[in-house]
């Protein structure tokens, strides 16, 4: 599946960081952050997690939720979560199917090795829970602010 701008985001319940299963459908009327990254405690990934959380009041500010998911655990997450105090809920999609259903479930290259893994993704997912903006392939740096800049201008 393809995921378009303005098309109804995909509805989904995955088992979350905080012991319970969580579903998009559960915020709606609020602003989602739905991150997809490939692995807990690596170097990227952390970079991410704590940009996040060190803007999570801004996000909350603007009525927005941030989530992110990863192929993890959830003890991987609880430990990810513990290390760096993360605020936000960490989704495990230990099948990658939701991942394949946002289509970031994709083939890499790393150092001549080819594999399936996530592609960094965010989606903007609005307060009727429909898809309002995407990045493919984040580049880490500035990405944070870039989507708390987006939620400003386009949704509060």
């Amino acid at each position: 599946m393809t995921i378009e701008l303005g098309m109804k985001a995909p509805d989904f319940s995955l088992p979350a960081s905080n012991g319970e299963d969580v579903s998009l459908s559960d915020f709606r009327g609020k602003n989602v952050v739905l991150y997809f990254y490939p692995k807990d405690m690596t170097p990227g990934c952390t970079t991410q997690a704590c940009d996040f959380s060190e803007k999570h009041e801004s996000f909350a500010e603007l009525d927005a939720v941030i989530l992110g998911v990863s192929p993890d655990s959830i003890e991987r997450h609880h430990k990810f979560i513990e290390k760096h105090d993360l605020p936000f809920l960490l989704l495990a999609d230990e099948e990658h199917k939701l991942a394949e259903e946002y289509g970031v479930w994709q083939l890499k290259k790393n150092f001549g090795k080819e594999y399936m893994g996530i592609v960094r993704t965010t989606f903007i997912i609005d307060k009727e829970g429909n898809i309002a903006k995407v990045w493919n392939k984040v580049r880490v740096k500035g990405h944070v602010e870039e989507a708390l800049l987006y939620i400003r201008e386009h949704m509060s």
